[in-house]
Order: structure tokens, then C-alpha cells, then sequence
């Protein structure tokens, strides 16, 4: 069986443009959905976030209206209640990658606040990319593209990815009061070759040992994906 990392968010605000604390963390059923389709197929998962802070899951992915209704939202509550893992995460500073067959980042507004300017987490996306190791990120976990920058320069130039749209974003109120947008920091500051799909729909991109997911929806079929690589 594989073992796989979880790099997750240990934010619980992203500053706005107007100074203002949006509360955010990870978005349930990006970690949930994939957490779940690996575990039950008996694969090991070990979380690791900044400082090792216990991640918080953004309130709002586990209102009903957001995941499909009620039932909906109390498997996922019931997916995170038992993952003792987010309770006892790593520090990313800790990670030898060589005890890892697989990485993979769920997404939420956090990574906007933390991982986009973590060197840590930027050395352990680096370190997975070069290695050919499989690499999964979903929905705004991309913003971790931006801390492997070294002078300017990121191994993810020309690679082809997906991620959060700003239409997207436009739909969740959130992009005129963005201090940054992701889908254009992405092409404009880190190089990628960025494709969409119909928003809050299912799109994954793979290129190489990188696959990368649209939004939440994207979570449950880059879950699978990982089950296909990893077997």
C-alpha cells in the first residue's frame, strides 16, 4: 500500500484588499473526497502544514447549499471527524520526501494566505517535480506554484495546469475584493499553460507526474487518479 502526503493550509483568515480577515482554512471536500477514495482502498495518509498548526476547514465548504445538501454535508463533517491525521499534522519543514509515494495539496482559500509564500512549501513542490514523483494539486492549492520562485524563475513554467478561475471566483463575491487573483498570478508570475472547464465543474489536467484539478468538484476525480498512479 502507498503512503501519501497531504500538504494542507494552516491558515484560518486570508487579509483582504481592504485590510479586512476573511475567514477561510481548507476546503472540506478537497481533502475529504480524496481522503476517503485513498483510505478505503487501504492506503496510509500523513498531513504536514506550516509550523505543524492543526488545519482548519473553512466553514462554508460544509454548509449544505456548497456540497449538495444536508446528507451531503454530514458525510463530509464525518470523513474529517475521523481523520485523526489533521489533528496530529507535520511540520513542512520535517518532510523527507523519500517516505512518500505520492504528494497531494487540497485547496480552500487558505493556500492563498500561506503556501503561496512558504519556503518550505515551496522546496517540497520543487523537490516533487523534479523527482517524476506524482504530484496533485486541486482548486486554489496552486497558489503554492508561486513560493518555488527563485530569482523569478519556477520549475512550473510551461507546465500545463488548471486551478480556480477568476470567473470562479467572481461567482463566490470574492474577486474584487481579492488582494490577488490566482488564475492570472499563476500564467503572469509563475509561466503555466493554464485550461478551464465549465465553472464548478469537474477538469483535470495532467502533464507529466503533475495533475491538477479546477475546484472542489475536481477533488473526487484527482482522488481516483491517484488510486489509478498509485496502485
Amino acid at each position: 500500500m502507498a503512503r501519501v502526503l497531504f500538504i494542507v493550509s494552516g491558515a484560518t483568515y486570508w487579509v483582504l484588499k481592504d485590510g479586512t480577515r476573511y475567514a477561510t482554512g481548507y476546503w472540506a471536500e478537497e481533502f475529504a473526497n480524496p481522503y476517503k477514495i485513498l483510505t478505503d482502498a487501504g492506503h496510509e495518509i500523513v498531513v504536514a502544514t506550516p509550523n505543524g498548526v492543526t488545519p482548519s476547514v473553512d466553514m462554508m465548504s460544509l454548509r449544505p447549499e456548497m456540497v449538495g445538501g444536508n446528507d451531503s454535508a454530514l458525510e463530509l463533517e464525518a470523513v474529517i471527524r475521523s481523520a485523526e491525521v489533521m489533528r496530529r499534522p507535520l511540520r513542512l519543514s520535517d518532510v523527507r520526501l523519500e517516505d512518500y509515494d505520492g504528494v497531494y495539496l487540497p485547496g480552500g482559500h487558505g493556500p492563498m494566505s500561506d503556501l503561496a509564500w512558504d519556503a518550505d512549501a515551496g522546496r517540497l513542490l520543487t523537490q516533487q517535480l523534479t523527482s517524476g514523483n506524482p504530484l496533485f494539486i486541486v482548486c486554489h492549492a496552486p497558489a503554492s506554484m508561486l513560493a518555488t520562485r527563485i530569482h523569478g524563475e519556477s520549475p512550473f513554467k510551461g507546465f500545463d495546469i488548471t486551478c480556480f478561475t477568476n470567473e470562479e471566483e467572481e461567482g463566490v463575491g470574492l474577486a474584487p475584493l481579492a488582494p490577488w487573483l490566482l488564475e492570472t498570478d499563476v500564467q503572469e508570475k509563475v509561466g503555466v499553460n493554464f485550461s478551464r472547464g465549465p465553472i464548478w465543474e469537474p477538469y483535470m489536467v495532467e502533464d507529466r507526474n503533475l495533475v491538477t484539478g479546477q475546484n472542489p468538484a475536481s477533488a473526487a476525480i484527482l482522488g481516483n487518479r491517484m488510486l489509478e498512479i498509485l496502485k
